[in-house]
């Protein structure tokens, strides 16, 4: 999934593919988590964490919900 916001991060195929697997399993990573995909990856935590909510904010605008998190009644 590649978008001009995400851009920034040049990854590689294996890299998105490992992000999007990750994704399709967990949408909101803990710490640890994130720690392992990002050494996966061999990115930083900070970017992964980027990553991620970058990702989340396509996600929910493609389900047609706020970029942001919230409730659905906001």
């Amino acid at each position: 999934m590649a978008s001009k916001s995400m851009e920034f991060l040049k990854l590689s195929e294996e890299q998105i593919k490992v992000l999007e697997d990750s994704f399709k399993g967990c949408k909101h990573p803990d710490g640890t988590t994130l720690m392992l995909v990002a050494a996966e990856c061999g990115l930083s935590e900070e970017d992964t964490l980027k990553w991620f909510k970058l990702r989340n904010a396509q996600w929910r605008q493609a389900e047609g919900l706020p970029a942001e998190l919230g409730s659905v009644l906001d």
